[in-house]
């Protein structure tokens, strides 16, 4: 029998995912989907690699639970990622109709769960319970990190 799994041991599945993000020069984001106490989907930010501007970690995952389901809802759904989403990927949880969203660092410049809005404070169709802040250390170190190195390396250029 598997063992009923917490918010942090999730959390630490979408860590890997922002690592991958990083590893592949991407704003480390990373995003799982639980259904069943069981991650059906992942995903990390892709948008340089796909030169696509939506390419975020939420909007890969989501995508890819809605095909594990079979189904455009997600209503028995956790969504756990990194960093605060924004209001792309805060408003397509609420499309998806997801049950629950957990996430890591708050976002200040874009997120939109608490930091520049809530946007289930917009009086939107469809509402779910939100907990932030999960690792919230581990999961900022990340962007933290990978800022400095655009910072060092823009500086090397620049001279």
């Amino acid at each position: 029998m598997i063992g009923v799994h917490d918010d942090t041991y999730f959390m630490r599945a979408a860590l890997i995912e922002a690592q991958n993000a990083f590893d592949d020069d991407e704003v480390p984001i990373g995003c799982v989907i639980v259904h069943d106490n069981r991650i059906i989907a992942r995903g990390h930010n892709q948008v340089e690699r796909l030169r696509d501007a939506t390419a975020h970690a939420e909007m890969i995952a989501l995508t890819q639970a809605e095909a594990a389901l079979s189904s455009k809802w997600l209503n028995e759904c956790t969504v756990y990622v990194t960093i605060e989403p924004c209001l792309m990927c805060a408003y397509a949880c609420v499309l998806a109709r997801i049950q629950r969203l957990v996430y890591g660092a708050p976002e200040p410049r874009t997120g939109a769960m608490e930091s520049t809005v809530n946007v289930l404070q917009l009086g939107v169709n469809h509402t779910f319970s939100a907990t932030g802040r999960i690792l919230e250390a581990e999961c900022a170190y990340l962007m933290q990190e990978f800022f400095k190195r655009k910072r060092a390396e823009k500086k090397v250029t620049n001279g």
